[in-house]
């Protein structure tokens, strides 16, 4: 049992709520520990101690900080594996995944000790008697507030860049899983880094928003759902802060009839059900082009479902995990109860799973046929391991579908033909689209 508090100028601090909520781990519903609920109170502190510590921090040259982050780098990988163990816990990840959160992280770390080289600004001579000077300086205060679904990697797509390049942090993690990064912290104290430099603020709404509030915060990241990443956007804006906020997505998978079905399949179910379908990336959508009654559609879907149904529940290697709390998974069930009311067929029913296991949040692959390109779970983001399946006529067909889904995240084309692809990627309205053929399959989600 642990108790997370706050973390503030290199000290642990108890929230002045004295308040706390209980951290469970997704695949038994156990009580891992507590972790702080702060107020603005906290927020000040941490803020006021993350300034203090700017001057000093921005002084040392680019070189020193980045010899900081070298040393945190070498104990990431050090540690990586007690850092895994604490995500399949809080979180539900298998440990391959886990292993592979904190890998990925850890290269956005190792990124930032380039840092030195890649931020040197540089002179133009624009007119005569005219130079103008490109300086890269650092702003102040910089906050972090990340989702649950990846408790190592998400902050570390703000954190190493942030701090290598001069700004003081505050941390606001997921209260679903704060465990990762708490011991992080102790990652960059070993490291050296000095007190103020990177903080912690455990909560909820309160934290965020007293976060956004205050004036002495100069820029603020943000990854979750989009209606909460507006809300965060628009507050920011109105504050003339500068804002990354990342939302949700909808990816659509486009199967065309010349693809090559068994890694077509694999590639499929790996990106829907990966990591239980929590991850921005992940397949929503399949759209299968032809025939609903070919020979070659019909043995797409088949080995979709065949390759999903032999997927097993656990967090070992090759299982799939819980999704991360109740809330979650009764949201997943209401999108699939939805469908059957639409009129859509269940083909492959992940409810079962939560009848199989002694707790947790249990539910397994589920593929969904819809008639109907207009059904709720077509359209809107369920952030669980549920695919969408839908036949289309035609090219055309398929783009227009993905052109009017309002996320856009990512979009894949299978085909055996470089011209199918080259025309499919042309049109895509994704924000990262890829094009897969025979051997060139790799698990983009």
């Amino acid at each position: 049992m642990t108790t997370v508090n706050n973390y503030i100028n290199g000290e642990i601090v108890p929230p002045s709520t004295n308040e706390y909520l209980d951290i469970i781990n997704p695949s038994d519903s156990t009580t891992l520990g507590k972790v702080a609920i702060s107020n603005s109170t906290d927020v000040n502190a941490a803020v006021t101690a993350a300034n203090n510590a700017f001057p000093k921090w921005s002084n040392m040259t680019v070189k020193s900080r980045a010899a900081l982050m070298l040393k945190f780098h070498a104990l990431v990988r050090k540690n990586a594996n007690e850092l895994s163990k604490l995500i399949v816990l809080e979180n539900g990840k298998n440990m391959t995944e886990a292993l592979a959160d904190v890998a990925k992280g850890n290269e956005t770390v190792e990124y930032a000790c380039s840092l030195p080289q890649l931020m040197q600004g540089k002179i133009d001579r624009v007119s005569s008697e005219v130079t103008c000077r490109d300086r890269r300086d650092p702003l102040g205060v910089v906050v972090s507030i990340v989702p649950f679904n990846f408790p190592f990697m998400v902050p570390h797509w703000t954190l190493p860049i942030a701090l290598v390049t001069g700004n003081t942090i505050v941390l606001k993690p997921s209260e679903k899983v704060p465990l990762t990064m708490w011991k992080v912290i102790e990652l960059f104290e070993e490291a050296g880094f000095p007190k103020g430099v990177v903080n912690i603020v455990n909560g909820t709404k309160e934290a965020v928003e007293s976060l956004i509030d205050h004036p002495l915060v100069k820029a603020v990241t943000f990854v979750g759902s989009s209606p909460v990443a507006k809300l965060v956007s628009d507050r920011c804006h109105s504050l003339n802060k500068r804002c990354t906020a990342l939302g949700g997505a909808k990816n659509h998978l486009i199967a065309l009839p010349d693809c090559d079905v068994k890694p077509t399949a694999n590639d499929v179910v790996v990106s829907y059900a990966g990591c239980a379908g929590q991850r921005c990336m992940a397949a929503s959508v399949l759209l299968i082009v032809g025939d609903k009654e070919g020979t070659q559609q019909k043995a797409i879907l088949e080995s979709v479902i065949d390759k999903a149904a032999s997927i097993e529940p656990g967090t070992d290697s090759g299982k799939m995990g819980a999704v991360i709390d109740e809330q979650s998974y009764k949201k997943i069930i209401s999108y699939i109860e939805q469908s059957e009311k639409e009129g859509a067929k269940i083909l492959l029913d992940g409810r079962s799973w939560s009848s199989q296991q002694s707790g947790g949040n249990w539910i397994g692959p589920t593929i969904i046929l819809h008639e109907n390109k207009n059904d709720k779970a077509m359209k809107e983001e369920i952030f669980g391991p549920v695919l969408s399946v839908h036949f289309v006529n035609t090219w055309q067909e398929a783009i227009a579908i993905e052109n009017n889904n309002p996320f856009g995240n990512a979009a894949a084309i299978y085909t055996s033909n470089g011209g199918h692809a080259e025309w499919f990627m042309k049109r895509v309205r994704a924000s990262v689209s890829h094009s897969l053929s025979y051997t060139c399959l790799y698990d983009f989600f």
